[in-house]
């Protein structure tokens, strides 16, 4: 008998028995929650981009529908692989999130001074949101496989570094937002593994280094780390009014369009900021202050409840995990997706700086609605078999 111990739980687990999984162990709160999120998503976006496109005022939302029809795709395989399968091939899966990112930076397609994007002519693909699922579950093979180590600060360091250089393919996109989501992901996993709490203190001292480094010490002596646009961003959030026409003129649109929308919200036809492009990227970054002057305080707190319920969900599913690599996972995606959550819906009402996080489920993007269902499915095929009984074993009569 081998027992995984948690910060979140303690469950014994017979590594060879099989689990036969049925219906009534899949978490139904957690995949209504979801469903009910896909589509809040089609219909935000169905008022948002209504007046984008000349002539075809379903063209985006008919789009993320594809996408959506994709994404359920991917739901649907993740549920039914067994997620220690991902585990047995945990090295190809580290080389395909690292191999996929060095592609994209060599030859994949510029916009806006980024390569982040592979154009595969009627789907640009973007590596870096399907890395978020590929770097939760190697990292948590990797920690798995470390269990009864975890405390050694050896572990650790052997995590971060293999943790650098995705995490720095994905910066010198360069894609901050992402950038910080995948060391969130880290520290999610390190502290559901069981990293000691000096370990956890000692990565919250490097991470606050580097950041002092990238914002001040290494600009102040001529060797700026960041994009101008990105800098601009960060003194904006620091200086909310020190540039209203420039760097602060999309965060001040968006608070604009959130407040404006008042308790029922203006409506498709009465959402000005929306509708005459007063706030820029209201599919996406915006997405959500744009939902909430069309739909108001009421609309807004129905998504933030159902991204709460999600979470909620995601971590009774760490409890009920039968082992240390299918916790870890769980608690990867949760942290994940509640951090992209609160920096995007932070920084449309100015409590956090303009990253280009998505929202999710419901910001427009086929790579992002795809990833984030295959991890729901991940999480749910985690929770249905950490709840289903062994199956039976068949005796032999002699």
């Amino acid at each position: 008998m081998v027992e995984y111990v948690s910060r979140v739980a303690i469950r014994p687990r017979t590594e060879e028995a099989e689990r036969a999984w049925t219906a009534r162990d899949l978490d139904w709160v957690l995949l209504c929650a979801v469903v009910a999120l896909v589509g809040i998503g089609l219909w935000a976006i169905s008022g948002i981009t209504r007046h984008d496109v000349e002539g075809d005022p379903d063209y985006y939302v008919v789009r993320q529908g594809v996408f959506a029809v994709l994404g359920s795709v991917a739901f649907l395989v993740a549920l039914f692989v067994d997620p220690q399968l991902y585990r047995r091939y945990k090295q190809w899966i580290y080389g395909l999130l690292t191999g996929s990112m060095v592609f994209v930076i060599l030859l994949g397609a510029a916009a806006r001074g980024s390569r982040r994007w592979v154009d595969l002519g009627f789907f640009r693909v973007q590596p870096s949101e399907f890395g978020k699922l590929l770097f939760v579950v190697f990292f948590a093979a990797f920690l798995a496989d470390r269990f009864k180590r975890i405390g050694e600060w050896s572990t650790t360091a052997t995590a971060v570094a293999l943790a650098v250089p995705p995490i720095m393919l994905v910066f010198v996109q360069p894609d901050l937002g992402t950038t910080l989501v995948y060391a969130a992901a880290l520290g999610g996993m390190l502290f559901v593994a069981g990293a000691r709490w000096a370990q956890l203190a000692a990565l919250a001292a490097v991470a606050a280094l580097v950041a002092t480094s990238v914002l001040w010490l290494l600009p102040a002596g001529g060797m700026p780390v960041l994009k101008s646009y990105q800098e601009k961003r960060i003194t904006g959030f620091l200086h909310p009014d020190s540039d209203p026409s420039g760097a602060t003129y999309n965060v001040r649109q968006s608070m604009i369009g959130v407040g404006a929308g008042g308790l029922g919200g203006r409506g498709v036809a009465g959402a000005t900021q929306t509708n005459f492009d007063y706030l820029p990227e209201h599919a996406t970054d915006f997405a959500f202050a744009s939902f909430s002057e069309q739909r108001g305080f009421t609309g807004a707190a129905l998504l933030l409840g159902l991204y709460l319920l999600v979470v909620w969900r995601a971590l009774r599913i760490v409890a009920v995990a039968r082992d240390a690599f299918s916790a870890i996972v769980a608690g990867g995606i949760a942290v994940a997706f509640l951090f992209q959550v609160f920096v995007n819906v932070g920084m449309t009402i100015g409590l956090a700086p303009i990253t280009g996080i998505p929202l999710p489920f419901v910001s427009v993007g086929g790579s992002a609605m795809i990833t984030n269902l295959a991890a729901m499915g991940v999480l749910l095929a985690i929770g249905a078999r950490g709840r289903a009984r062994p199956k039976p074993s068949r005796r032999r009569d002699g």
